[in-house]
């Protein structure tokens, strides 16, 4: 390669911490051209995001790195200045101008109390001088630039008006506002659903072709990095074990772990249930609306978030609920439960089930739900066997502290973690054993339907893998039926037999999986098709 824009050699990154240096990045080195897109892929903790963090000098303040990062500024002829020996003061003149990053949830990164406008005039004050007034047109040109509608007005929205699709089109809009060589996205769309990706992907592409500039995508989704990368760098465990150019890496892998990686799509198919299987759950008519806005003075509106659904849910079957963020899938499946206010009737073995906490409680056991967020549903305060054990004290309250102890330890075994773990806190595991202790969670209550809300979406594929095989036997073994919100669609093809299409509250399509996924009647369903970015290693929609 010649004339790289950025040289990176020996990059090493340690943390101090109470229990010694932890060595995050261990002498990694590659080169990115000018107007390439480099991917780096590895798993959460793979060092992927602190080596990019160290080269914008954005390291936490017990982190460390070394080595070197040459940038060539082709606005100072090329000239080759190290990143990582420059201080505080100097890098600012490079960082957000030259380099910028984008991060993956826009809401942190931008300030709820400011407006739009006022945010995307800093980059422009502090690096080119220009007054709110001077920059304004600019802004405007940035916002249509990434696709903003109307943007005259948005100019003056704050970041909570904005869709997740919106505020991360305005996080490239700023990291745009200087015209730089190099943008390092970090899974700036891992948050976003299906369609909203696709967007997003195409328009970095877009914007690339048209600027000129270089892009260093951060992500563990391989259907991103065989669409849109020209070289792909593979980290595990700090260390870069493969680089090379795409195709070669998808259609020829050299390390295991590389391999691993590509052989992580989730597999095989879900069979439907038996013919006569007694019916569990039926909806007709539900409805659950919300009152937006109003007051003393002024009359709100209602929202329908959902408008009129009827299902039917029979033992061992898998009904997957797909559609994009704000669809109502989560609200359905949460009004299914009775944990919100709904019309319509809901019916748990062929009786109405009650509306009131109260009325409800005893069903509990039987109707369980798992969340997107183990982390956020964990109490950080209590151990894996208090939490495990808290159902039973309601459900089960004559068992003996030993007994609680031991269906403890079957519900981690169960779940294929070590019950030894029944003494740990929360935050001493991984995404993926911390989603395995909420499904343990539900086990121990021997529940007969398990809604699980979007709860593979936060994990690395690998790990989803996992999750989608312990929840197939998981069914298997105890006749399990589930709701599965999601909109990876390749997750919910190989956990479904049946599935949904949500869209504005309401089904706009139903029927088995195969049908769905191979032959959508609806446009919006093949749309959610068409933008499904999880690929296999050739590039086909992986979905089984």
């Amino acid at each position: 390669m010649t004339d790289p824009v950025l040289s990176v050699r020996d990059l090493r990154v340690t943390f101090q911490t109470n229990d010694g240096p932890v060595q995050a990045v261990r002498g990694i080195g590659f080169d990115l051209g000018r107007g390439e897109t480099l991917a780096i892929v590895g798993e959460s903790g793979s060092g992927k995001s602190q080596a990019m963090m160290a080269v914008m000098g954005l390291l936490a303040a017990n982190g460390k790195a070394t080595g070197q990062a040459v940038y060539r500024d082709a606005q100072a002829g090329g000239r080759p200045v190290d990143l990582l020996a420059l201080s505080d003061r100097q890098l600012n003149k490079v960082r957000g101008a030259r380099i910028t990053m984008i991060f993956q949830e826009p809401m942190t990164s931008l300030d709820p109390l400011y407006r739009i406008g006022d945010q995307l005039a800093e980059p422009l004050r502090y690096h080119r001088g220009l007054s709110k007034a001077a920059a304004r047109p600019r802004i405007l040109d940035l916002l249509r630039l990434v696709g903003i509608p109307e943007p005259e007005r948005r100019i003056d929205s704050y970041p909570h008006e904005l869709s997740g699709g919106q505020r991360q089109r305005v996080m490239i809009a700023m990291a745009l506002a200087n015209d730089p060589d190099i943008l390092i996205a970090d899974e700036p769309t891992t948050a976003l659903d299906v369609t909203i990706q696709a967007q997003i992907l195409t328009l970095l592409a877009d914007l690339q072709k048209r600027l000129g500039m270089a892009i260093v995508f951060i992500t563990h989704d391989l259907g991103i990095v065989r669409r849109f990368a020209d070289r792909v760098a593979v980290m595990r465990a700090g260390e870069m074990v493969e680089t090379g150019p795409a195709e070669r890496l998808f259609t020829a892998p050299e390390h295991p772990y590389t391999r691993m990686l590509l052989d992580a799509e989730p597999e095989g198919r879900k069979e439907p249930p038996p013919a006569g299987a007694p019916e569990l759950l039926t909806g007709r008519d539900v409805r659950v609306t919300f009152r937006i806005g109003g007051g003393l003075l002024k009359r709100g509106r209602d929202f329908h978030a959902v408008d009129g659904i009827s299902m039917r849910l029979v033992q061992g079957q898998t009904i997957g609920v797909v559609g994009e963020s704000g669809s109502g899938k989560s609200t359905l499946g949460r009004a299914l439960l009775r944990l919100l206010p709904s019309t319509g009737r809901v019916a748990w073995l062929g009786r109405e089930l009650p509306q009131g906490a109260q009325e409800m409680r005893p069903l509990r056991r039987e109707l369980q739900l798992v969340f997107q967020d183990p982390f956020g549903s964990l109490s950080p305060r209590m151990t894996v066997g208090r939490i495990l054990g808290e159902g039973l004290l309601i459900h089960e309250p004559d068992l003996s502290p030993a007994d609680r102890a031991r269906r403890a330890e079957a519900a981690l075994v169960e779940v294929g973690l070590d019950p030894a773990m029944r003494n740990r806190y929360p935050h001493e595991f991984s995404g993926g054993q911390r989603q395995r202790i909420a499904i343990a969670r539900t086990m121990i209550l021997r529940p007969k339907l398990i809604v699980l809300d979007e709860p593979t979406s936060a994990l690395d594929r690998s790990v989803q893998k996992q999750i989608v095989m312990l929840l197939r036997d998981l069914q298997g073994k105890h006749g399990l039926s589930y709701i599965f919100i999601s909109h990876d669609l390749a997750v919910v093809r190989a956990l479904s037999d049946y599935i949904l299409v949500m869209r504005d509250g309401r089904v706009v399509e139903e029927g088995p999986t195969e049908m769905v996924f191979d032959a959508p009647r609806e446009a919006y369903t093949r749309d959610l098709m068409a933008a499904a970015l999880s690929r296999d290693r050739f590039g086909r929609l992986a979905l089984g």
